[in-house]
């Protein structure tokens, strides 16, 4: 398999493409960039083939795609170039994968699966840890119930920090403003509508109480129910705690004003960040929830229940590796099936965990990876469930 590692020097790019050249099944890796210094340093250290490439350059990249298997694109925003690349990928016959964290252009490369059909390519969207795991978590879940009405995914924000990329701000922080500043896609009724950014929501999680995260625009909330056809509401929130959650409410509140346009509120969150470096101890918080988590409820035997999925081993305490490895390890597994598929639609959950437990901290059994607690279960097993696994154990702590 020959990989053009897009956006490969970046900071989710060159963990994925450290992964993927130790692999065997790659037989040429090319780390491609616009910042063509970066992109020969790590060329350099893997062994691998450099190649200064501004995605925005079509002649170019046609060309760099005729020249690989697969392509994996870490190049954002993705509502800036999510579409146009694939679309490039496609005219290229080559596969694609990335690991789109935004609705927008989620929807819009979903419409292209009959031109990917019709090119023989496999395209899979949205592969890092949220969207990406996150999804398969609520598939887990929702597989403890008969019929699933509503999935609620959640992610910690404290687990979102960047490393500082020169005087403006990251992808990920102008995704992050874009997300919250006006209205998002979510399901209500069993229709996708709009609903605006950071509404309060009451989690029920089954063995951990209630909890609270708010409403935030992300691509699970809109393709979860390609796995459940019967949902009715789906929605994504952040967790995080008070003086977060208010800091997010003030720049929504800014833009919304226009006090402050979607790039300036980027700048604005990035200095922020600077000054207040991530803090792993936020992640777990007692009677709290889980960094990373899906719940679902719905019948099981004909009676109201609720299920929830939690992630237990990470492959490092960075933003960087949550999202780079979970997209190298989905892109080495080399599922096929024509057509532009989100991980709903194209990953087994098992499969996905037992290929990913290698690349997490300390080796875990793949039974090790994820931690269901269930509404129907006693509270002691619900308990010594999440005791027993190494991202959940001190929620249970009073």
């Amino acid at each position: 398999m020959r990989v053009l590692a897009l956006g490969g020097a970046g900071e989710m790019g060159r963990v994925a493409a450290r992964i993927m050249h130790g692999d065997d099944q790659v037989t040429a890796l090319t780390i491609a960039d616009r910042d063509g210094v970066a992109a020969r340093a790590l060329a350099d250290e893997l062994g691998a083939t450099a190649c200064r490439l501004d995605a925005t350059d079509g002649p170019a990249l046609a060309a760099a795609m005729g020249e690989a298997d697969l392509v994996v694109n870490t190049v954002g925003p993705y509502f800036r170039f999510g579409p146009p690349i694939l679309a490039a990928a496609i005219a290229a016959h080559c596969d694609y994968i990335d690991i789109c964290d935004d609705p927008q252009p989620t929807l819009e490369m979903l419409d292209m699966d009959a031109q990917a059909r019709a090119a023989g390519v496999t395209a899979l969207v949205g592969m890092g840890a949220s969207p990406g795991i996150a999804n398969l978590l609520a598939m887990l879940a929702g597989r403890e119930l008969d019929r699933v009405d509503s999935v609620v995914t959640g992610w910690n924000i404290h687990s979102a920090h960047t490393e500082p990329a020169g005087p403006g701000a990251s992808a990920a922080v102008v995704h992050g403003m874009l997300q919250i500043a006006g209205d998002i896609p979510v399901i209500r009724d069993g229709l996708r509508t709009q609903r605006p950014a950071l509404e309060r929501m009451r989690i029920d999680y089954p063995g951990l109480g209630t909890g609270e995260g708010r409403s935030f625009g992300h691509p699970e909330a809109i393709t979860v129910s390609r796995a459940f056809p019967e949902l009715r509401d789906a929605t994504t929130v952040v967790v995080g705690d008070r003086s977060t959650s208010a800091a997010l409410l003030a720049l929504r509140w800014a833009m919304g004003k226009r006090l402050l346009t979607l790039d300036q509120a980027a700048a604005l969150a990035a200095r922020v960040e600077r000054f207040l470096p991530a803090d792993p101890a936020k992640l777990i918080t007692a009677g709290g929830l889980p960094p990373l988590f899906a719940v679902a409820t719905g019948l099981r035997e004909g009676i109201t229940a609720t299920a929830a999925t939690a992630l237990c081993q990470v492959p490092g305490l960075s933003m960087a590796d949550n999202t780079g490895v979970p997209l190298a390890v989905a892109a080495l597994l080399g599922s096929k099936n024509p057509g532009v598929h989100t991980p709903e639609t194209l990953l087994d959950p098992h499969e996905f965990f037992a290929a990913f437990a290698p690349h997490c901290l300390g080796a875990p059994h793949p039974a090790a990876m994820t931690v269901t607690t269930r509404s129907w279960s006693t509270e002691k097993d619900n308990t010594a469930a999440l005791s027993s696994a190494l991202l959940t154990a001190l929620l249970t702590t009073k």
